[in-house]
């Protein structure tokens, strides 16, 4: 009986302080969980919050959610690079040196790319059906490219430039193929315009959280912003295979001609003919596109002639880095701005856009141009990117109204590379220009009024002859 109630003691005893042990490990395993939740939460709670506005509006069921988020990680791969090339060919050496630096980078990147670019587009187009490979492949040798920069931009070798050049290259090559994805994954009710704008302010929005970090990871070392651009470039390699199979199909696809002459003015041919299916994009897309290049033109232009400028005369009271970063956040504000309102703007005639905020860029430029100073060129960055972003996207409505869907990817694909070009000429005028405010803008201001007077009478003709039958365009 002592020794039975001796054991029960004992087992009660052990049973108690095991319970009291266990429920101490317990109590202290519900605090870690609990600390671990909260430590993650900033990071799984922003991922979730990216991903509800990713997929709203059915673009998750349709695909377009993925593709927002893949342009994001493109946008944030790309100014990774952006910002270790910088900071080697422009940032670490005096201003003469530096120009001298950017014009060996145009001449030995830009214009062999003015060359190649004109042939991406008829290239992707004997590879429809495989878009997903394609983009991955151009996420993929960005990505190898970026390690071959990690070691070019401590010894200043020459192989720079054409790794350089190959990471220009597949970056438009990724850019031409998401123009012709696009189409392919719109939700039930979403017009192209809308989809488009919902993909640049995607990309825009990561670009402007990747800025900062790639600065800070620059601050460690001039490689380590390219070892980020390579960890984010593999991650889009993989989530480019996760885009729906349906972006590979080519079904009832042909190949588009960037030309409004009569001879190609009837649809599709009635016989057979080595090259089937040319046809004309319309007179409204080309005098649309030739608009938006005066616009992509300026834009190259203000980048170089500015980043210059700037860092030999900072605006009043400040240092030549916070200058151009003044300019630099205008810009990429109102090319956000543009972008929303795009996604917002419901209209009939992307024409009367088109030829407004042009009309409203050459104003500025004129004025900035006759009294220049620090407020008024932050207003030309901002207005800029603005109508950029709002032409880009009435460009996308009117090939959507205007192009049969048999040549319509083909159309985005060759227009998205001749507008391209147009940015490496304007960058190229930007480079060779003398360091004058006035001078400049006064350029800036032709090249646009250029394209404004080339392009406004055809436009305001194309919406005054818009008939009833033409879609809802957002």
């Amino acid at each position: 009986m002592a020794a039975a109630r001796s054991s029960q003691g004992t087992t009660k005893i052990g049973g108690v302080r095991g319970s009291r042990r266990g429920g101490g490990s317990g109590r202290v395993r519900g605090s870690v969980r609990a600390v671990g939740r909260a430590l993650h939460f900033p990071f799984t709670g922003t991922a979730r919050g990216i991903r509800k506005a990713t997929h709203a509006h059915g673009a998750g069921e349709s695909g377009l959610g993925k593709l927002i988020e893949l342009h994001g990680v493109n946008g944030a791969g790309d100014v990774m690079i952006t910002v270790a090339l910088a900071s080697t060919v422009f940032f670490s050496v005096p201003t003469d040196e530096a120009r001298g630096r950017v014009a060996l980078y145009l001449a030995i990147t830009m214009a062999p790319f003015t060359v190649l670019a004109p042939v991406i587009g008829p290239l992707l187009d004997r590879v429809p059906h495989g878009r997903r490979a394609a983009m991955a492949g151009a996420m993929l040798a960005r990505a190898l490219l970026a390690l071959v920069l990690s070691g070019a931009v401590i010894t200043g070798s020459i192989e720079m430039y054409p790794a350089a050049l190959g990471v220009l290259v597949a970056s438009k090559a990724y850019g031409v193929v998401r123009s012709a994805v696009v189409p392919r994954l719109l939700p039930p009710g979403f017009s192209l315009v809308k989809a488009n704008s919902r993909v640049t302010l995607g990309g825009l929005l990561a670009t402007g959280v990747a800025a900062p970090i790639g600065a800070g990871l620059h601050a460690l070392g001039p490689r380590w912003p390219l070892y980020g651009a390579f960890v984010i470039f593999v991650a889009g390699t993989v989530l480019s295979f996760s885009l729906p199979p349906k972006v590979d199909s080519a079904k009832g696809e042909d190949t588009a001609l960037l030309a409004s002459d009569e001879a190609h003015l009837h649809g599709p041919h009635l016989r057979p003919v080595k090259r089937p299916g040319l046809r004309t994009v319309g007179p409204a897309v080309i005098h649309a596109l030739g608009a938006n290049a005066s616009l992509r033109c300026l834009t190259g232009f203000l980048i170089f002639f500015l980043a210059f400028l700037l860092r030999e005369h900072p605006l009043t009271g400040e240092s030549a880095a916070v200058s151009l970063g003044i300019v630099g956040v205008s810009a990429g504000a109102g090319n956000a701005l543009g972008t929303a309102v795009g996604a917002w703007l419901r209209s009939r005639a992307p024409e009367i856009i088109i030829v407004t905020v042009v009309a409203f860029v050459l104003g500025t430029a004129i004025t900035a141009a006759v009294f220049f100073g620090a407020f008024l060129v932050a207003c030309l960055a901002a207005v800029a990117g603005f109508a950029q972003a709002l032409a880009k996207l009435s460009l996308d409505a009117l090939i959507q109204r205007d192009v049969p869907e048999l040549v319509r990817t083909s159309a985005f694909a060759r227009s998205e590379t001749l507008l391209q070009v147009s940015w490496v000429f304007g960058g190229a005028v930007g480079i060779v220009m003398p360091l004058n405010g006035s001078l400049g803008l006064a350029v800036g201001a032709a090249i646009v009024a250029v394209g404004w007077l080339a392009t406004v009478r055809g436009l305001l003709a194309s919406a005054r002859h818009g008939g009833a039958g033409r879609t809802k365009l957002a």
